[in-house]
């Protein structure tokens, strides 16, 4: 019994997914065909499209289980410890002086490089 309600909702879903492409190839389309009129109006209508989508996507399996991801990772985002702002000036400062020195030897290797190059060609 179960597998025929699994199944029948994939086939749902199968149809929710076709409705979210059908709306964003409506967009896309409609944005060209309308390309005469004003970018606010094309620009609300593609917004509404892609509410919609969104809402029709939300209904599918995946699209629940993406939800579910998103509100796990602010969960997770929310336990993050940020860095202050002395450390991320320092950090900030380390991260530049190494770029510089070892963007000054890369220099260095490839003149020198180049003048034992020129030296064996003459």
């Amino acid at each position: 019994m179960e597998s025929k309600a699994v199944q029948s909702t994939s086939r749902f879903d199968f149809l929710k997914w076709l409705v979210v492409f059908a709306l964003i190839a409506i967009g896309v389309v409609g944005n060209q065909y309308f390309s005469a009129e004003s970018l606010l109006y094309r620009v609300l209508a593609l917004v509404g499209l892609a509410i919609v989508a969104a809402l029709v996507a939300l209904q599918t399996d995946r699209g629940r289980r993406f939800a579910t991801l998103l509100k796990e990772a602010r969960v997770e985002i929310r336990k993050v410890v940020w860095p202050t702002r002395p450390e991320l000036v320092q950090t900030t400062a380390i991260v530049v002086v190494f770029v510089l020195v070892v963007a000054l030897l890369l220099w260095g290797m490839d003149s020198l490089i180049s003048m034992l190059v020129a030296g064996f060609i003459g």
